[in-house]
């Protein structure tokens, strides 16, 4: 956030929930101020200003130093080639779907559908809003997320589709994947 112009914390924070990075990074006020502290300290950002709030107080606005660019390429790089597990909580517990009342399940998907829709409907929005105002990589960051949400909602439609044919408990009979 600092790369792009220089803001107080608060700025971070609220620029960071507009552009919904909090759906696939823990984004909590008190962990931003303390690495905020952090990077100070190391001199990897510096106070740029001090301005008065609207009551009178004083915040620091900052901006990145060139150590503090140096860091975050390496860091950029270093979560760029990342690759790990897919951690998804239902994965776990698929394989014992054959314990759960069939209707129960059923039903659970049907909820899990809904909800995961609106989750489809509200990154297109996302992506729309911030067209204008955000750069090319943002925008690949929000259709990451908006394509990932159709992704789910593609898989949880073809398990719903199984748990009410009853065919979860169904064994060497291969997935219709191709009917997406």
């Amino acid at each position: 956030m600092l790369l792009e112009k220089e803001r107080h914390p608060y700025e971070i924070y609220t620029t960071m929930l507009e552009r919904r990075i909090d759906q696939h990074t823990k984004v909590q006020m008190g962990s931003l101020y303390y690495a905020v502290d952090q990077l100070a300290a190391s001199h990897d950002i510096e106070p740029a200003r001090t301005v008065l709030n609207p009551r009178g107080q004083e915040k620091t606005v900052y901006r990145i130093t060139e150590t503090g660019k140096m860091l975050f390429h390496e860091l950029f790089m270093a979560r760029m080639n990342e690759v790990g597990p897919v951690y998804h909580p239902m994965l776990g517990a698929l394989g014992f779907a054959r314990f759960i009342d069939p209707q129960e399940l059923v039903s659970m998907l049907e909820s899990r559908i809904r909800e995961q829709e609106e989750v489809v409907r509200h990154w297109e929005e996302v992506y729309e809003e911030h067209i204008p105002d955000v750069p090319r990589a943002v925008l690949h960051m929000m259709s990451g997320m908006h394509e990932h949400a159709r992704t789910e909602l593609r898989w949880l439609r073809r398990l719903h589709a199984d748990a009410a044919a009853g065919r979860l408990s169904d064994i060497g009979a291969p997935l219709d994947l191709l009917e997406d």
